[in-house]
């Protein structure tokens, strides 16, 4: 069976953002993952993720303005100089709490933008991005994004992610498989994993189509983490649902029988 880490911007909602970790950890998650960990100093994260005995295996690279609807930076034109900004700033963020991967996001170009010159702009931001956590020894990671949660994204399939990852052309730059987008976007997942696994350095679950715990909607999960075991998957699998009770005490931690299930 897989490792999983507790995506903190997903579950827990009952507690604030640093006290996710420790309640991940009480429910016997081993790691944690977060989506923008930025509202809380580095060493305040590095701080409580020691303290829960937890290893934080994923973050992503700042957004843009997340408040004007911004998802990422990097196949923006005319935005270099920020994502460039944006990526140093992650470059001393990850360095503080240890993170062996950042997510890239690639984000959502202007209506009527080209499309053959976002990917151009995705590809040099990304040379750029993996050039920058290479002294670190980070891994670089882009992920589909499915366009029904999140409209006019610019990375949306493996196929294009595989695509990018081969003009890049970087040895840190991966692939972070999302089974609940791939799902929606383009289904097949078992033929997908096992065409695209030598790119994988990253997977996600949650139930489809609700976006909770794994055990609900049509993904048979089990028979992919058992597909996953046989193809030498040895990295982690991010939780990074919606606990089907919402922000309540216990919310997340009812709901996990999935995770104990042997």
């Amino acid at each position: 069976m897989p490792r999983f880490a507790a995506n903190i911007s997903t579950l827990y909602q009952e507690h604030s953002m640093l006290d996710r970790i420790g309640a991940a950890a009480r429910d016997g998650f081993a790691a944690v993952e977060v989506q923008s960990p930025y509202a809380a100093a580095a060493t305040e994260l590095d701080r409580a993720v020691r303290d829960a005995r937890v290893e934080l295996v994923l973050m992503n690279a700042p957004q843009g303005n997340m408040d004007a609807g911004e998802r990422g930076l990097a196949a923006l034109a005319g935005r270099e100089r920020e994502f460039e900004a944006s990526i140093a700033e992650a470059v001393d963020y990850a360095r503080t709490v240890r993170s062996p991967r950042v997510h890239v996001m690639a984000g959502k170009p202007a209506a009527g933008a080209d499309p053959a010159e976002a990917e151009e702009v995705f590809v040099r931001n990304l040379r750029h991005a993996c050039a920058a956590f290479a002294t670190l020894g980070v891994r670089v990671m882009i992920e589909p994004i499915n366009t029904r949660d999140m409209p006019g994204y610019f990375l949306t399939t493996p196929e294009q992610a595989a695509r990018i990852i081969a003009r890049v052309d970087a040895s840190n730059l991966a692939l972070q498989f999302d089974l609940y987008h791939a799902q929606i976007m383009v289904g097949d997942l078992a033929t997908r994993l096992q065409r695209y696994f030598p790119l994988i350095g990253h997977v996600q679950i949650a139930g489809v189509p609700e976006r909770n715990e794994p055990d609900t909607g049509e993904v048979n999960h089990p028979y992919l983490f058992r597909l996953l075991d046989r193809l030498g998957y040895g990295g982690w699998i991010g939780c990074e649902y919606r606990a089907a009770r919402g922000a309540v005490p216990g919310g997340t931690s009812s709901g996990l029988g999935w995770l104990r299930r042997p």
